[in-house]
C-alpha cells in the first residue's frame, strides 16, 4: 500500500511542495512586521497581504481550466519562477503600490504552482485511499510552516530582511529544479463536462470550498495580524506560534492519516470547525506565549484533518474533473484569505485585537452554521 504513495513523481512533488511552502511560511510573520517598520497602517499592511490571495483568487479559475489540457508541470515550473522573482523584488520595492504589484506578482505564481500541483497529486494517487494520501502529502506544508515562521523572524532578529528575501528566492527556485525533474504525464482532455458546470467552474466543488473559505477568513487575519499582536506582548518570536500549529499538524496527519478513510467526512469536519472557534475565543483573552502556545495547540489540531477532509471530498464528488474542480477549490478558498486581512484591518484599525479575534470567532460560528444547516443537509457529505 506504501508503494502506491511513495513513487518518484510522489516524493518530488513532496519536497517541491515543502520548499515552496517554506518560502510562503517565512513571510507569513515577517512580512507584516516589515510593512510596520516602514510605517503602514494596519489597514495598509491588511490591503498588501490580502492582495496576494486576491490575484490567486483571481487566477485559480483560469488555472484549473488550463489543467485540463496543460500538463501540471508546466504549471508548478512557471508559478516558482514568478515566486522567485517575486522574492528577489522584495528588496527594491517601497509600499504601497510598487510592492502591492509585486504582491500580486507572487499571488499569480502562487496560483500557478498551489493549483497544479494539488491537481496533480490528485491525478497520481489511488482513489481507495485519497483521503491518507493527500494527508501524507500535507505533511509537506505542515512541515514547513513548523519551520518556516521560526527561520523568517531568526533571519530578520539576527540578520536583515535583505537575508530573508534573497533565502526566499534561492529556496524558490530550489522548487524550480526539483518541479522541472518530474516526469512528463499525457493530459487528456475532457470531451465532455458536466452540464452544470462552466468552463471555468464546477458546481460540485462549492459546498466544500466555502466552508475552506470561510475558516481561512479567521486564518488570513490571524497569519496578517498575529505577529504585531504578540510583539506588542513583548513576545520575540512569533514565529513559535506558527511552528506549534505546524507541529500538530505534523502530528495529527502522520499519526491520523487513517482517520480521512475510515470515518466519513461529516465526523471529521464538525470537531474542526469546533476548534476553530475555541480558538479564537481564547486568543482574544490571551497576552502571555503560554496562551499563545495553547491557541496553537488547539487550532493545529482542529486544521489538522479540515483542509485533507475537504479535498478528499472534493475529489470524491467530481470524477475526472480534477483540474476545474481545484480551480473551483482554491479560488474560493483564497476568497477567505483576501478577506480575511482587509476586513479585519478595518476593524482593527477602529476597535481593538480583543474586537478583532472574538469577530473571528463569530466568523467561525457562522462556518458552523454553514456546515450544519446547509453543506451537510443540502450537499451531504460522504
Amino acid at each position: 500500500m506504501m508503494t502506491k504513495v511513495l513513487t518518484r513523481d510522489f516524493i518530488l512533488l513532496f519536497f517541491a511542495q515543502l520548499t515552496f511552502t517554506f518560502v510562503f511560511q517565512c513571510l507569513v510573520p515577517t512580512l507584516p512586521i516589515y510593512l510596520s517598520r516602514l510605517g503602514s497602517s494596519e489597514a495598509e499592511i491588511g490591503v498588501l497581504v490580502g492582495i496576494f490571495f486576491f490575484s490567486a483568487l483571481v487566477l485559480r479559475p483560469f488555472v484549473g481550466r488550463a489543467l485540463l489540457r496543460t500538463p501540471e508541470k508546466k504549471l508548478m515550473l512557471t508559478g516558482s519562477l514568478l515566486f522567485a522573482l517575486a522574492s528577489l523584488a522584495y528588496l527594491f520595492a517601497p509600499p504601497f503600490w510598487p510592492l502591492l504589484m509585486v504582491r500580486v506578482s507572487q499571488g499569480i505564481g502562487f496560483a500557478f504552482f498551489h493549483t497544479a500541483a494539488f491537481t496533480l497529486i490528485g491525478n497520481i494517487t489511488p482513489e481507495s485511499h485519497r483521503g491518507r494520501n493527500l494527508g501524507y502529502f500535507a505533511l509537506a506544508i505542515s512541515i514547513s510552516s513548523a519551520l518556516g515562521p521560526s527561520v523568517g523572524i531568526l533571519l530578520i532578529n539576527h540578520f536583515s530582511f535583505t537575508l530573508l528575501f534573497l533565502v526566499c528566492s534561492g529556496l524558490s527556485f530550489c522548487t524550480l529544479f526539483i518541479a522541472s525533474r518530474l516526469g512528463r504525464r499525457q493530459v487528456v482532455a475532457l470531451q465532455d463536462s458536466p452540464s452544470q458546470d462552466g468552463p471555468l467552474f464546477n458546481r460540485k466543488a462549492v459546498p466544500p470550498s466555502v466552508i475552506n473559505s470561510l475558516s481561512f477568513v479567521v486564518w488570513g487575519a490571524v497569519a496578517a495580524f498575529f505577529p504585531l499582536y504578540a510583539v506588542s506582548h513583548g513576545v520575540t518570536n512569533p514565529g513559535l506560534f506558527f511552528t506549534t500549529i505546524a507541529i500538530m499538524l505534523i502530528l495529527g496527519r502522520a499519526l491520523g492519516g487513517k482517520i480521512l478513510d475510515l470515518y466519513s467526512r461529516e465526523k471529521v469536519i464538525l470537531p474542526c470547525l469546533i476548534a476553530y472557534i475555541l480558538s479564537m475565543v481564547i486568543l482574544s483573552f490571551s497576552e502571555t506565549l503560554p496562551m499563545f502556545i495553547l491557541v496553537a495547540v488547539i487550532w493545529g489540531i482542529g486544521n489538522a484533518f479540515l483542509t485533507p477532509a475537504l479535498i478528499a471530498d472534493i475529489l470524491d464528488r467530481v470524477g475526472s474533473s480534477v483540474g476545474t474542480a481545484m480551480g473551483t477549490h482554491t479560488a474560493i478558498s483564497d476568497l477567505g484569505l483576501t478577506v480575511g486581512p482587509v476586513i479585519m484591518g478595518i476593524v482593527l484599525q477602529s476597535t481593538s485585537y480583543q474586537v478583532m479575534f472574538l469577530s473571528l470567532a463569530f466568523m467561525g460560528i457562522i462556518n458552523l452554521g454553514y456546515f450544519h444547516f446547509f453543506a451537510r443537509r443540502n450537499v451531504p457529505l460522504s
